[in-house]
């Protein structure tokens, strides 16, 4: 399902990994982590696909929503645990979204 954003203009920050072998708390920590952005002022929605390469896209009001988001507690161990444990290797980019169609 697609996330229900505004009209543009908004943000976009795109997460592109490639995941180690094996669960290891992957699944429960990624759901609590849509769970905990869902609540963070900013927060627009959420769509997310993995086969080998996995893409998790979430939007954003602002870039400041997105720094709070970046420094939320939480999520800092979240990541932490991502770079040690969950991923091969990760990219995220920042996009500045200034349209938005569909069909």
């Amino acid at each position: 399902m697609y996330a229900e954003t505004p009209k543009p203009p908004y943000y976009a920050v795109i997460f592109t990994s490639v995941r180690t072998e094996g669960d290891n708390g992957y699944s429960e920590m990624a759901n609590s982590m849509v769970e905990l952005a869902a609540v963070q002022d900013g927060f627009l929605g959420v769509e997310s696909a993995r086969e080998e390469i996995g893409i998790t896209v979430s939007y954003w009001r602002d870039l400041e929503s997105i720094r709070k988001w970046k420094e939320n507690i939480e999520h800092m161990i979240a990541q932490e645990k991502g770079r040690t444990e969950w991923y091969k290797s990760f990219k995220t980019r920042i996009a500045l979204i200034e349209r938005d169609n569909s069909f």
